[in-house]
C-alpha cells in the first residue's frame, strides 16, 4: 500500500468535509440537489475510492469497477436533473484540493515526495473524471439519438384517407435513415388497414436530388410488393424540372401535382368517385 493510500483512509472524514467545501464553491447548485443529497452522494463515492486506492491505483483495474459504476450513475442522474458536463466533472476534480491539504500537511519537510503524491492522486482523480463526462456525453447522445428517432417517426405519419387509401405526407429531406423509417412505417399500415392504394405526398419535401429519388422508388416499391399500388402527389414545377435535369426514372410511378389529385385517381380506382350533391335526386327532392 502507497503513502497516498494510506493517507486516504486515515484522513477520509477530514476529506470529505473539505470536499463539501469545495463543491459548495465549484459546482454548487441548490436550484437542482439539496445538501444532504450532495453529501451522501460524495460519501458514498470518496468511501468506494477509498477502497479502490487499497487496492490499486489503476481506475481501469477491477479494484475500481464498483466506482466507475457509481460515477456513471452519478454522471446520468445530474444528467436527468439539469446538470451540465463540464459541472458533472467538476464533481470529481473539486475532489483535488482537499486531498492536497492533506498530502501537504503529511509532507511539509519532503518537497520531493510531496510532488510524487501529488502527482499520483492528481492524475487518478483526472481519469475518473474524464470516465464521468465520457459517460455525461454518451448519455446525451443516446437521447438526442432517441428524440430524433421519436421526431422521425412523429414526422411520418401515415394517414387513412379512404377505406383502402392511405396517405403518406413528407415534409422534410429524406436521407437513409428517415427513409427506413418512412418505408416501415407505410408497409405496416398497409397491412394493419390491408389497403390498396397509397399516396406519397413530397409537397413539404424541399428538393429532390438522385438520391432522395432513389428513397422514394424502393418505398414505392417495397410498397407495391405489398400489394398496394403507390402513387406521388406534391411534384411541383422546379421539382419536376430538376427530375428531368437529372435524367431520374419515374416513368412507372404515377405522378400527380396535387394530393387532391393522387386521391382522385385512388377513388376511381377503386370504383368509387366523389360527386356533388347538388344534382343528386335525393337533395333535389329534399328542395322540394
Amino acid at each position: 500500500m502507497s503513502v497516498f493510500q494510506q493517507i486516504v483512509r486515515t484522513h477520509e472524514t477530514a476529506i470529505l468535509n473539505g470536499w463539501m467545501k469545495e463543491i459548495s464553491i465549484a459546482t454548487r447548485r441548490s436550484d437542482l440537489m439539496n445538501d444532504a443529497e450532495m453529501r451522501q452522494q460524495s460519501s458514498e463515492f470518496l468511501h468506494l475510492f477509498t477502497e479502490a486506492t487499497q487496492v490499486s491505483s489503476e481506475v481501469r483495474s477491477d479494484a475500481f469497477a464498483a466506482a466507475r459504476e457509481f460515477l456513471k450513475g452519478v454522471a446520468k442522474s445530474r444528467m436527468e436533473q439539469g446538470f451540465t458536463a463540464s459541472e458533472i466533472s467538476m464533481f470529481v476534480l473539486s475532489l483535488k484540493q482537499p486531498v492536497f491539504n492533506v498530502l501537504r500537511d503529511e509532507f511539509k519537510g519532503d518537497a520531493s515526495k510531496l510532488v510524487t503524491e501529488i502527482w499520483t492522486s492528481g492524475d487518478l482523480l483526472d481519469k475518473l473524471a474524464m470516465m464521468t463526462v465520457d459517460a455525461a456525453i454518451e448519455l446525451r447522445e443516446q437521447t438526442i439519438a432517441r428524440q430524433q428517432e421519436e421526431m422521425m417517426e412523429l414526422s411520418t405519419p401515415v394517414v387513412k384517407l379512404w377505406d383502402g387509401v392511405l396517405a403518406l405526407p413528407l415534409i422534410g429531406t429524406l436521407d437513409s435513415g428517415r427513409t427506413q423509417v418512412v418505408m416501415e412505417s407505410l408497409l405496416s399500415a398497409i397491412v394493419e388497414t390491408n389497403s390498396q392504394v397509397a399516396i406519397i405526398d413530397i409537397t413539404g419535401v424541399p428538393t429532390v436530388d438522385t438520391l432522395v429519388a432513389q428513397h422514394l422508388i424502393k418505398t414505392i416499391t417495397a410498397a407495391r410488393l405489398m400489394g398496394a399500388e403507390c402513387y406521388l402527389s406534391g411534384i411541383r414545377p422546379a421539382i419536376a424540372q430538376t427530375i428531368v435535369h437529372l435524367g431520374i426514372d419515374l416513368v412507372d410511378v404515377q405522378t400527380k401535382a396535387k394530393l387532391s389529385d393522387a386521391f382522385k385517381i385512388a377513388l376511381t380506382r377503386l370504383g368509387k368517385a366523389v360527386v356533388s350533391i347538388k344534382n343528386h335526386p335525393a337533395a333535389r327532392a329534399e328542395e322540394q
